[in-house]
């Protein structure tokens, strides 16, 4: 029987749309793209002009996209992936930016002489006419193109209100020349409000191109060229013929270009754009460097690990376009208003006309009215407010460290009240050292454990067993047991299983092994009670114990004793946390005792210890139907369900890769007071959303009723629009000043001993960097450091 075919696999697509106005337009965009056959969902965000879509295998082709938004009466290109391509298309930005304005002064210029007779300088009839039609059919030309498409496309847009208002006073005017009529002429109102919204709309491109700064400073991070040493020699080669494996050389003072593992040289790397680190870190064989961060002062030979979309680099800034092309649940509900925006301006702007015609009988003013009510409705403003906000909140959280994989987790984070924090690799360093051997052998008629240093023959036994029996695992306890057993004759791993939330089982050299916790040794009816005093009295210390036992019979052969310290800044991150107001708890996997000592250091008041993967859902799960909006922070593979199940789920940056999978938010590095910075950073994001929002919709609640009672002249009405989508991008732009507590705080943050991206890339700081950035900058900072010697592991 054949085989099944293969499930195809998604495809995305990111197009940059051009003619895009107003919300509308970006629904009208969405619903031509949504209806080329294969494409399962389209979204477009109107500050980035930008389009995704994501369809099935390699259907629908680029140029049906395309087309499909021709069609609908707009313009699309197909953005590609790397530099250059970024490159151009901001090359191509500036010059449409630089020809705007010198259209916007050329309108300017005739359209002022316009304003003369309020200055009670009479302009002849004609004279209004020959200024005011270049700017109405030329400089106009885009509203009347614009406005076609949409009307032809069965819908409304800010063209349509531009394109009717400027041609109903124009048209006017007109009339009232060619027959003579001494009534006013309204050329003037006509030519102005066109000028004065060219001008807007560019002033507003070049604001909404600032709230993408950040973006596109991660994406010119991207080099182009790497030297490569093949065959001993030393050739440039173009980024995109880089293998892994190659061996890149990277001189003083250049930008690394690959993901890779330093195998010669010492020097310092600059990863603030990446993580928001702002110290150096240090790099020496061994180490991970990060492609698109800055080579320090030495020579350093790197062997590459990851290229092209599968470096840190590229990862983020997919990860980040990604969500900045996302919308919020807030701006579905601000596209809906906007759909029947169009048909209600219109509506009230014939309403003004019928009423000041059939009312006052006065049909000029009438018809100022209605072309007042065209020109100063906004659906601009509102269709702004939420993208530009995101675009500039998304950006500086990416600056800070902060990768927001989620929208819905950036609205919810900054409205939890409670909190579930892990401990080992989220509080503590997730580094432990092995502190004590206690062999069976070594306790038989004696009052203590043998304590480390030069090992006896049964302890050095003890940790050749252990650490062959861990060697298939990455548990931070695994590794630290295998780094004390460095320099030991190995031993023979045959068999080896995982036990989440209990330890492992194996067969060494043909004994079947049990490490992990006493739950494990109980439950595989292992006898531990001789060992219990001497557990009991090193979890009083905060020790975590790691078990070990055999069932060949059945007995217990000695205890590993190992500390993990707490993060220099665990303890101020944990009092911010409590400053705004949320409930915290501790689970971990560790023992009571332990647990306890870490929460009594760090002032946490709810621990629970012996926590099991399901044992986290379950105590996440109970807080959710207390009515508690429940964040979860951890690393760890045993973290993972309770991150998915959690309303907010915050995932370390050095963590696992399946923790980063089911997180809404990555913390790039190892700072938990990046966890504060992250609910701060959605405080301040959603409250310029809730700003901009109520100013668009009271601004048109005011201004259309003015407009319509014939409070507001059609040229005021034109500045008033243009300034209502400034305003709302200005507000937005506000966000860029906002800092992170973690690039403000003390100096024994530079003691973090990992900085880690989003895709799991790990850097290691050498220990006597840490030691010197930390000393003597923080006193408070290093005495919980200090006290957190004793720290548990999980």
């Amino acid at each position: 029987m054949p085989a099944p075919p293969a499930a195809a696999a998604p495809m995305r697509l990111t197009l940059s749309i051009h003619g895009m106005t107003c919300a509308g337009c970006t629904r009208r965009v969405e619903q031509a793209l949504a209806a080329v056959p294969g494409v399962a969902r389209a979204q477009v965000n109107l500050a980035t002009e930008r389009a995704s879509v994501v369809g099935i295998d390699a259907a629908p082709h680029a140029a049906e996209l395309i087309a499909a938004v021709r069609a609908a009466g707009y313009d699309a290109a197909l953005l590609g992936d790397d530099a250059a391509a970024e490159r151009g298309l901001e090359a191509a930005r500036l010059r449409r930016d630089r020809r705007e304005g010198l259209w916007v002064l050329a309108c300017a210029c005739l359209s002022a002489p316009l304003l003369l007779p309020m200055a009670a300088i009479p302009l002849p009839g004609w004279l209004e006419l020959v200024l005011a039609a270049p700017v109405q059919f030329i400089f106009g030309a885009r509203f009347y193109v614009g406005a076609w498409r949409a009307l032809r496309a069965r819908s409304g847009n800010m063209d349509v209100l531009i394109a009717l208002g400027t041609s109903s006073a124009f048209g006017y005017s007109l009339y009232l020349l060619l027959a003579h009529n001494p009534a006013p002429l309204y050329f003037d109102a006509a030519a102005v409000v066109i000028s004065l919204v060219r001008l807007g709309k560019w002033l507003e491109a070049r604001a909404k191109r600032s709230t993408m700064s950040a973006l596109r400073s991660l994406m010119l991070l991207r080099p182009e060229r790497a030297r490569v040493q093949r065959a001993a020699q030393e050739i440039e080669l173009p980024i995109d013929a880089v293998a892994v494996g190659d061996v890149v050389i990277v001189k003083p003072g250049e930008r690394i270009p690959v993901d890779g593992r330093v195998i010669s040289g010492a020097s310092d790397a600059d990863e603030s754009l990446l993580t928001g680190e702002s110290l150096p870190v240090s790099k020496h064989p061994g180490d991970h460097v990060t492609g698109g961060s800055i080579n320090g002062t030495g020579l350093l030979q790197v062997a590459t690990t990851a290229v092209g979309a599968q470096s840190t680099l590229a990862r983020v800034i997919a990860l980040v376009e990604t969500v900045q092309s996302n919308k919020a649940p807030v701006q579905r509900l601000v596209d809906r208003v906007a759909g029947i925006f169009v048909p209600v301006v219109l509506g009230v702007a014939l309403a003004a006309l019928l009423g000041g015609w059939l009312i006052h009988g006065d049909v000029s003013s009438a018809i100022m009215a209605a072309v007042s009510v065209l020109v100063i409705a906004c659906p601009c403003a509102l269709g702004l407010a939420t993208p530009t906000a995101l675009l500039v909140g998304t950006g500086v959280a990416a600056r800070a460290g902060i990768l927001i994989r989620d929208l819905e987790a950036l609205e919810r984070v900054h409205r939890l009240n409670a909190l579930v924090l892990d401990k080992t690799g989220t509080l503590t360093e997730g580094r432990p050292v092995v502190t004590e051997l206690i062999a069976a052998d070594d306790c038989v008629g004696t009052n203590g454990p043998a304590v480390m240093g030069e090992l006896s023959r049964a302890q050095s036994e003890l940790l050749r067993l252990a650490a062959a029996a861990q060697s298939g695992s990455e548990h931070p306890l695994a590794r630290a047991v295998l780094a004390r057993a460095v320099g030991l004759t190995p031993l023979r791993l045959d068999e080896f299983h995982s036990r989440p939330g209990l330890g492992i089982s194996a067969r060494v050299d043909g004994r079947r092994l049990l490490v992990g916790s006493r739950e494990l040794m109980l439950e595989a009816g292992v006898p531990i009670a001789p060992a219990e005093p001497h557990a009991e009295r090193l979890e009083s210390q905060a020790r975590t114990i790691m078990w070990l036992g055999t069932l060949d019979p059945p007995r217990w052969l000695g205890l590993i004793a190992v500390t993990d310290p707490l993060r220099p800044t665990a303890r101020q991150a944990v009092e911010l946390l409590r400053s705004r107001g949320l409930e915290l708890s501790l689970l971990t996997g560790d023992n009571p005792r332990s647990a306890a000592a870490v929460a009594a250091a760090l002032g946490i008041e709810r621990v629970l210890a012996g926590q099991q993967p399901a044992d986290k859902v379950a105590e996440v799960q109970r807080l959710q139907r207390a009515g508690k909006l429940v964040g979860m922070v951890g690393d760890g593979v045993n973290d993972a369900p309770a991150l998915a199940v959690a309303d907010v789920g915050i995932a370390i940056g050095s963590g696992a890769d399946v923790a980063l999978e089911s997180a809404g938010i990555t913390l790039m590095r190892p700072d938990p007071r990046l966890i504060g910075d992250a609910i701060a950073v959605s405080d301040a994001t959603y409250r310029t959303i809730r700003q901009g929002l109520f100013f668009a919709f009271l601004y048109n609640v005011l201004a259309m009723p003015a407009a319509a009672f014939g409070l507001l002249s059609p040229v005021i009405a034109g500045a008033a629009m243009a300034l209502s989508s400034l305003s709302v991008v200005g507000n937005a732009l506000r966000l860029r000043g906002w800092r992170p507590v973690a690039a403000t705080g003390t100096a024994a943050t530079a003691a973090a001993s990992e900085i880690a991206a989003a895709a799991g890339t790990a850097t290691r700081v050498g220990a006597a960097n840490a030691k010197s950035a930390a000393a003597g900058s923080d006193r408070n900072a290093a005495d919980v450091a200090g006290r957190g010697r004793s720290a548990a592991a999980d």
